[in-house]
């Protein structure tokens, strides 16, 4: 009968879904930041390139 629970009671843990959500909660923020980590030295150039058109724009305007 006790090798009958621990059966079922292994069953039961590998059909529990209680933590699945942080699980998957943690690999999309983790996936978010790997994303954000590639993205930013990526745009860095463009970003630089905007403001200083800005820069010169508003120079432009009040000399």
């Amino acid at each position: 009968m006790k090798r009958i629970n621990s059966a079922v009671w292994k069953l039961r843990i590998w059909k529990d879904t209680r933590g699945q959500d942080l699980i998957e909660y943690a690999l999309m923020a983790g996936f978010i930041a790997v994303m954000a980590a590639v993205a930013v030295p990526a745009l860095t150039g463009q970003i630089e390139s905007l403001f200083g058109r800005i820069g010169t724009a508003l120079n432009g305007i009040n000399p």
